[in-house]
């Protein structure tokens, strides 16, 4: 869809901004919430959050903001740099962007994406939430690294394909209608 590097860049934007947002909430509240809840004895996630001082990240308690600050920032620069480019590079390996159906080849995208960006954040993510208060360990770094991978991939599997995906390509049509149909335009009389 996007045809240009600024609409790579807008592109990339919203749908960290969204996925971000989506995995926070999702590691928090889904994979982390009944045990902060029990090791802080708080009745819910955000005041067992609030109980501990914020959430570990860098060995010391940030707030919510600057995780997902934090996060976004490291996945807009592994998107920009890593993820749009492979990921379109890969699914040019498999189908002919110019003969395949652009939903497959969406889709074929949004999989490649999802396949390097998971273990790649997952792999940025075990760095930022380990256990340094317990001493490091390479070992105990890989082992939350799997972790990670194993909670994560099927999460971002099914919410980039079903949810953010669609809405993020909504979103995208809506902001650039002008520049589609000036180029649907160009394909019809040429």
């Amino acid at each position: 869809m996007p045809r240009n590097q600024f609409q790579r860049m807008v592109f990339a934007f919203l749908t960290v901004l969204v996925t971000v947002h989506d995995y926070v909430f999702y590691s928090l509240y889904v994979v982390n919430g009944s045990t902060l809840m029990s090791v802080n004895e708080a009745s819910g996630v955000l005041a067992a959050i609030h109980k501990q001082g914020g959430v570990y990240m860098f060995g010391t308690y940030l707030p919510i903001w600057a995780v997902v600050l934090t996060e976004f920032c490291f996945a807009y620069l592994l998107e920009i740099c890593v993820g749009q480019p492979s990921s379109f590079a890969l699914a040019k390996k498999v189908f002919d962007p110019k003969t395949t159906h652009p939903v497959m080849f969406e889709t074929t995208i949004i999989c490649a994406t999802v396949g390097i960006m998971c273990p790649t954040m997952s792999f940025i993510a075990a760095w930022l939430y380990y256990p340094y208060y317990a001493g490091f360990n390479l070992l105990t770094l890989l082992a939350n690294w799997v972790k990670l991978v194993c909670f994560n991939f099927p999460f971002a599997f099914f919410s980039q394909l079903f949810f953010i995906q669609p809405l993020i390509r909504t979103v995208f049509k809506t902001l650039f209608k002008k520049d589609i149909a000036n180029r649907a335009k160009a394909q019809a009389n040429a």
